[in-house]
């Protein structure tokens, strides 16, 4: 698992990518700048690694487009010690970057093959998320609520009741949502029973799977 200077600088690139198309947020672009993408991916895809694309992973799954990754991080307005909740772990490359920004993170993967070995590679990079379980997104972590946010890595057609019911008031879910294209939505908790809904233009994800432990 190597990780060169050839590598850093091509996370530099990423990063000005990025900041090209609007990512703003210094905490977000430092995260991309300090996490090696390329050992999140199959060894055959490390030369693109780098460019702003998504990749296979596995299960059919995918590793999303870090622009998608640094646009979702950057509307949760992560700050140290925030505890968020992760539907879709997958290849951990966003668990890594909300880490590494200073969350606390409790992630769940409902692909047990994906889930396996994201555990495995997580604590090898020094990412240590608080809590990492194979279970069924849609029902959150209800032992673990409230939280400060949630983010939602896979497209759903709607937005999951008992994730805004773990949502702390003042806290804000992003999630896209939406059948074939996604619309990337954020929810901001207002009170026990009013959220406040933002739109953010379409995005493609693959779908969040229900009941298939």
């Amino acid at each position: 698992m190597k990780d060169t200077n050839k590598h850093q600088g091509l996370r530099n690139q990423l990063a000005k990518v990025l900041e090209e198309k609007g990512i703003v947020d210094k905490n977000v672009l430092d995260a991309i700048k300090k996490i090696p993408r390329h050992l999140f991916l199959n060894s055959s895809f490390e030369d693109f690694a780098y460019q702003d694309k998504a990749f296979p992973i596995g299960a059919g799954q995918t590793i999303s487009q870090p622009y998608t990754v640094a646009f979702q991080s950057q509307l949760l307005e992560v700050k140290k010690g925030n505890k968020i909740l992760e539907i879709g772990t997958g290849s951990g490359y966003q668990t890594a970057v909300l880490c590494t920004m200073g969350a606390t993170v409790y992630t769940i993967e409902r692909q047990n093959e994906l889930f396996k070995s994201t555990s495995l590679l997580l604590p090898k990079l020094g990412i240590r998320p608080k809590h990492i379980s194979f279970g069924d997104g849609y029902k959150g972590l209800p032992n673990y609520a409230p939280f400060d946010s949630i983010i939602v890595t896979a497209g759903a057609p709607i937005i999951p009741k008992p994730l805004m019911a773990q949502l702390k008031v003042g806290g804000r879910i992003v999630i896209p949502v939406g059948e074939k294209e996604q619309i990337m939505t954020m929810l901001i908790r207002k009170n026990e029973t009013q959220f406040e809904k933002h739109e953010f233009g379409d995005f493609k994800f693959v779908p969040l799977l229900e009941n298939k432990n």
